[in-house]
């Protein structure tokens, strides 16, 4: 694999540790000020004025939040990117640095995320001779469905760039570690609501009108054992539900039920015919009830697969930031991430970097969520190591198309 100049990683490493005081105080500053999807307008602005400071020239996105900027000239490009969301979660830490915000809360690591990034382009800013470009897009949006990545994918803004690379915090780890995997690293994640209706009666005589009850139950049982008959286990789809609501007296059966869950799965392939699948079963189910059946079935996100060279990109740049003994096997998450709309354009590769600073671990999606922040000066310096691997990979190559998918996978066909 083709390696960049030394001093260029030393560089890197230098303007990290220099700066590492600064990079915390971002990541305060933005863990402090949260905003919600396609809302992230202070966000953007504070990392526009920091990467205008630095003499850098971002672009807004078209969705009015956030950015797009580059360092460097030439080919080849490579793409870094990080998500600027936050979750609508009460914080619940006892911390300076807590939201300001009411029941909003960077509860997932996207203050992390931001901070890393800005630190690794403004890293490779400060070099002299980058041997090409590195495009940075502060995403907007990933914390919705199908997510934010599919206006960047449509802005045309991954046009020309040879791969991608993005991070994700991972509690599990201990800050200081990185995860990679080949392959599948997240999972595909769709909403299905089914709703079921009937005549309704009295309990007393069930059989003289449809039991919802009865029905949903065995929609809420027999789904799922059906699905694992129907789909190759090796595929990892799974459905689990997460709501069901029906009547509101003992004695009385109800018109009207409902069901409400998601559907997760790691192949791709897969991922294109669960819709139909899903809908087949459920109407299959739904007739020996005599219910009348709506299925409301929500396409969200892709699986994130890990593009296998870019995974190498990655694993030289993890060498060389946290050493053999800090490089961790990640193991395959059924979480969605829409950094996999990515891939309908070029090869990406997704990495874990591990926050855990002892004690039980915090995990993601709670308002008791934090880190051990020197995971902050891993994640610059991985990621801009990334970057400067991939471009001396790239020198000269004409750019990887997107790894073969099957029509209509793209953003427009709706997690």
């Amino acid at each position: 694999m083709t390696q960049f100049p030394e001093e260029l990683g030393t560089a890197v490493d230098e303007w990290v540790a220099e700066k590492q005081p600064q990079l915390v105080s971002v990541r305060r500053h933005l863990h402090a000020h949260p905003e919600l999807a396609f809302a992230e307008f202070e966000t953007t602005s504070f990392l526009e004025q920091r990467l205008r400071s630095a003499g850098l020239e971002p672009r807004r996105l078209p969705t009015g939040t956030g950015l797009v900027v580059e360092v460097g000239s030439g080919d080849p490009t490579v793409v870094l990117r990080a998500d600027i969301d936050a979750l609508p979660l009460a914080d619940l830490k006892d911390v300076p640095y807590a939201s300001t915000r009411e029941n909003t809360c960077h509860a997932c690591g996207h203050d992390v995320h931001t901070t890393v990034a800005l630190g690794a382009v403004l890293a490779l800013a400060a070099l002299d001779d980058l041997p090409g470009t590195v495009r940075c897009v502060f995403q907007p949006a990933e914390e919705t469905v199908p997510g934010g990545a599919t206006e960047v994918v449509a802005a045309g803004v991954l046009e020309g760039a040879s791969r991608a690379f993005a991070l994700h915090c991972d509690p599990s780890l201990p800050a200081g570690t990185v995860g990679l995997r080949t392959g599948a690293i997240t999972a595909a994640c769709d909403r299905m609501d089914v709703t079921l209706t009937g005549p309704g009666g009295h309990t007393a005589r069930p059989q003289l009108t449809v039991d919802l009850v009865d029905a949903l139950g065995r929609l809420i049982t027999d789904l799922p054992a059906l699905l694992s008959r129907q789909v190759d286990p090796r595929a990892g789809m799974s459905l689990v539900w997460g709501a069901v609501d029906a009547g509101v007296a003992a004695n009385a059966i109800p018109q009207r039920g409902h069901l409400r869950g998601t559907v997760r799965v790691l192949d791709r392939d897969t991922w294109q015919d669960a819709e139909a699948l899903l809908r087949s079963l459920v109407e299959r189910v739904a007739a020996t009830t005599g219910a009348d059946v709506d299925v409301d079935y929500v396409r969200g996100v892709p699986p994130v697969v890990n593009d296998p060279r870019a995974v190498a990109l990655l694993r030289s740049a993890a060498l060389e930031t946290v050493g053999s003994e800090g490089l961790r096997l990640s193991p395959q998450s059924m979480g969605g991430e829409d950094f996999g709309w990515f891939a309908d354009v070029l090869p990406i590769a997704l990495a874990r970097l591990g926050t855990h600073g002892g004690g039980a671990p915090l995990d993601l999606h709670r308002g008791t969520f934090d880190v051990d922040e020197r995971a902050i000066a891993v994640g610059v310096r991985l990621m801009a190591r990334t970057a400067l691997h991939a471009l001396s990979a790239d020198a000269g190559a004409p750019p990887p198309g997107p790894s073969p998918h099957p029509s209509g996978s793209g953003p427009g066909a709706r997690r």
